[in-house]
């Protein structure tokens, strides 16, 4: 799908100078990865909108205050640990991504938290999604994580994540929830992420 611009800058609610950085990336990922038809389009611009912070963010900062830090992570860190974790973004994610099976990462004192912090337009995070995105990249990203920074890149692992978790079928169905809890299992920012959705299916003339 080739995106101008405008369409992007409307369907993302981001300047226009920001939008011409990113149409060519996005609509060269979307094609390569079967995001080829409005309703794929808006829910995909909105999912990877609410990630990026309408194209701002492409990488996990974890710079947290102590409020927003139990606000994210209070399953994993308790009040009495917070502070010790607050504008320390390395400790940060080495505590909550580390050891974590389901993220293929090793223990907390490996790094691989931090190493493999969230990256890209849909913030892929951890050793195991890294590894799986350099087979479907063919790039080198367990050497060089900071690959996915880059917009070509960060556009394509995006669609990449989104094709290999069956999104595009749901988004075909119109199952916007059901996409959510793909990409982020906890459903945060579900509401902001439904809005964006509307306002991606204006921009490019789709019913929700």
């Amino acid at each position: 799908m080739n995106l101008t611009p405008s369409a992007l800058a409307q369907a993302v609610q981001c300047p226009r100078a920001r939008a011409e950085r990113w149409a060519g990336p996005l609509s060269a990922a979307m094609q390569r990865f079967g995001i080829t038809n409005g309703k794929r389009a808006a829910a995909f611009l909105a999912q990877v909108g609410h990630e990026s912070a309408s194209l701002l963010r492409v990488e996990e900062s974890l710079n947290y205050s102590v409020g927003r830090l139990l606000e994210v992570f209070g399953n994993r860190i308790c009040a009495a640990d917070a502070p010790r974790f607050a504008r320390n973004p390395e400790g940060l994610a080495n505590r909550v991504y580390g050891g974590r099976a389901d993220l293929g990462n090793g223990p907390e004192s490996c790094g691989d938290g931090w190493l493999f912090r969230g990256r890209g337009l849909i913030q892929v995070t951890g050793r195991a999604n890294y590894a799986e995105m350099a087979v479907l990249l063919g790039l080198p990203l367990l050497e060089e994580p900071g690959l996915l920074v880059e917009p070509v890149h960060a556009a394509a692992s995006a669609a990449a994540f989104w094709r290999a978790r069956r999104c595009n079928e749901l988004a075909d169905a119109g199952e916007f929830a059901s996409i959510t809890r793909r990409i982020n299992k906890a459903m945060l920012g579900q509401t902001d992420r439904v809005n964006r959705w509307k306002l991606a299916c204006s921009a490019l003339g789709v019913r929700a």
